[in-house]
């Protein structure tokens, strides 16, 4: 047993190393906007998109807020509500009537085969806005929950003129507030920093594509050319198949992709139980893993290695009297523990959660679970009312 318990910590201590050292600095949470980055000469036009359904407890804040921007070129918000039963509409034209800022509200046509709904009602916000507008400037793409200080656009904009990005993208601050949130939303960050480190999405000479939904600026010419919305229609996670479209597609010149973490702009979503964080996750889990069941048991295999061996064999190191078991244990759920930190800090989360990590790992991986027997029992992709998955590969 002691041969068994040294040689998985030992593992688990060798990948740790190397996540801290070679795998895009992703742990230290680094990558942000500038504060005041260099400011063009010339503000190209911009017109956001916002597909919203069942969104009433929440976007007349965000939607407010969206057209508090402070852009001084051509900006102008276009929300398609997506048959929404609580009354979004009407809350989204209030926020509209009571701002400077164009805004056009629409009703989302019933939902197109082989789209998912979220895709369908941003392309119906699209071609509404592109058949009124030239072919120049940016799409704003937000979600109907996300709050964004008046700044962001105008930081976004200057970031992708100065730095020639075809796209930009914000993960904003997700709500933390309460017990579960407080370990589980940093982790989900730290997970995905892990699986896209960012560093390596902002390097042109990369090949690691990723974005984030609740906030994506995107040249208009450089999606027209990477074949529109309608290429990744049938993707649940279509933040990420946007970034790899558009990547493909690259303007002469383009230094590509630029993603990073927000700092104002945030979700006013609340997730103020462990099974409102299952089902976030669970959506999509297994459409990232391209519903394989061979990825999926890799997968397993991988966060057991890095997230429970470390404290599975320190413990029983130390019971069994295994004391270099124990000692790579300890070194790898150390290493762990320090890499969770600066995410922690994002988030002002306190850092005696940082040791927890293999919890909130042992949870997702149980979710990713979840979401392969909704997607087997023909339930994948269940959001609001639709199962957007079924059987059928998603992405």
């Amino acid at each position: 047993m002691a041969i068994v318990l040294t040689s998985l910590t030992g593992l688990a201590l060798a990948a740790w190393l190397y996540l801290l050292v070679l795998h895009g600095g992703f742990w230290r949470a680094d990558q942000r906007l500038a504060p005041s980055p260099p400011q063009p000469a010339d503000w190209p036009p911009v017109i956001a998109l916002v597909p919203a359904r069942n969104e009433a407890a929440v976007v007349g804040e965000a939607f407010a807020g969206l057209l508090a921007q402070d852009y001084p070129g051509s900006f102008s918000a276009v929300l398609v509500d997506d048959h929404s039963t609580d009354g979004t509409g009407d809350v989204a034209r209030k926020a509209a009537e009571a701002a400077d800022t164009p805004a056009e509200i629409l009703t989302a046509q019933s939902l197109a085969p082989g789209w998912t709904g979220k895709l369908w009602a941003l392309q119906q916000g699209l071609s509404h806005a592109a058949a009124r507008s030239d072919d120049r400037g940016y799409w704003w793409l937000t979600d109907a929950d996300i709050a964004h200080p008046p700044d962001t656009l105008r930081r976004l904009v200057a970031v992708a003129e100065a730095e020639k990005r075809d796209l930009v993208s914000l993960m904003v601050r997700l709500d933390s507030t309460g017990s579960w949130p407080a370990l589980l939303i940093p982790a989900f960050v730290f997970f995905f920093q892990k699986l896209y480190p960012f560093a390596w999405v902002n390097r042109p000479d990369r090949p690691t594509a990723a974005a984030a939904g609740g906030c994506v600026l995107v040249r208009r010419d450089t999606l027209e050319r990477a074949g529109g919305l309608n290429r990744i229609r049938d993707a649940l996670i279509d933040d990420c198949s946007l970034a790899r479209i558009v990547q493909d597609a690259r303007s002469p010149g383009s230094q590509g992709l630029w993603l990073g973490l927000a700092e104002g702009s945030r979700s006013i979503r609340a997730y103020a139980s462990l099974g409102e964080i299952w089902n976030m996750v669970a959506r999509t889990a297994y459409t990232q893993l391209h519903h394989s069941p061979w990825l999926l048991a890799g997968t397993l295999l991988g966060m057991t290695l890095l997230y429970l061996a470390p404290p599975v064999g320190a413990v029983l190191g130390v019971i069994t009297q295994a004391w270099v078991a124990a000692g790579l244990g300890l070194a790898a759920w150390a290493a762990m523990s320090i890499a969770f930190l600066p995410t922690l800090r994002l988030y002002r989360r306190p850092w005696a959660l940082a040791p927890l990590l293999p919890l909130a790992g042992l949870l997702y991986s149980l979710m990713t679970v979840s979401s392969a027997l909704r997607h087997w029992r023909g339930r994948g992709g269940q959001w609001k009312g639709r199962a957007q998955a079924g059987g059928a590969a998603a992405g």
